[in-house]
């Protein structure tokens, strides 16, 4: 039993990493100039955010739900404002810089930091959580603290794989890249980003002034 809610999180934590989004690129972007360790690093730090979301959900803590989402504007301001610093460094930033040498250990732990921060800026996605955990059956007798401690894990697990995925293969083509590619995958990424978060406060905007 305690086998198949592990493979229930598991399958959770990669439909929950699917749709990457900003993360994603940011971890994409961080795998093509940094390396790879950069990029899964980057990908722990969401999974991480991931299983934080899973927690509390499957252990019942409304208070820190509630908590969250409460805040989830505040969150969403400076998700978005955190986006715009991020895609405008991206697009000033020289694109052959880093392309050759791994990340020390300051930078990883910056780069595990700044995704972690990212994913938890969307406590929405607790409510999806919520959804899919009833779905696949963890609720009412089902719901004990051990088969929540292992759906986590798989969770985690799941999410972790998705973006350990991802890349490996953004890494698999990382030194194939001539100049000028990297300098529009440099130019697009940040611009992607900037966009993203210039979508994230004028969502904020119009939901409070539109």
């Amino acid at each position: 039993m305690a086998f198949g809610f592990l493979l229930k999180g598991l399958l959770v934590g990669i439909v929950i990493a699917l749709p990457a989004g900003p993360v994603g690129v940011l971890c994409i972007r961080r795998t093509i100039f940094n390396g790879r360790l950069a990029g899964f690093v980057s990908g722990l730090g969401a999974a991480s955010a991931d299983a934080v979301f899973g927690i509390i959900a499957a252990f019942g803590l409304t208070f820190v739900a509630d908590l969250l989402l409460g805040y989830q504007d505040w969150l969403r301001l400076g998700g978005g404002g955190f986006l715009l610093y991020v895609g405008i460094s991206a697009w000033t930033a020289d694109p052959l810089k880093g392309t050759r040498r791994q990340r020390d250990p300051e930078g990883l732990l910056a780069d595990y930091a700044s995704a972690f921060a990212l994913t938890i800026t969307n406590p929405i996605t607790i409510l999806a959580f919520l959804a899919i955990f009833a779905g696949i059956g963890f609720s009412g007798p089902e719901a004990t603290l051990s088969r929540a401690a292992v759906l986590v894990l798989g969770v985690w697990l799941g999410s972790l794989l998705w973006w350990a995925g991802l890349a490996t293969g953004a890494g698999m083509l990382r030194l194939s890249f001539e100049r000028n590619h990297l300098v529009w995958i440099n130019h697009g990424s940040g611009g992607l980003l900037v966009v993203c978060g210039m979508a994230l406060l004028g969502s904020l905007v119009f939901e409070h002034f539109g």
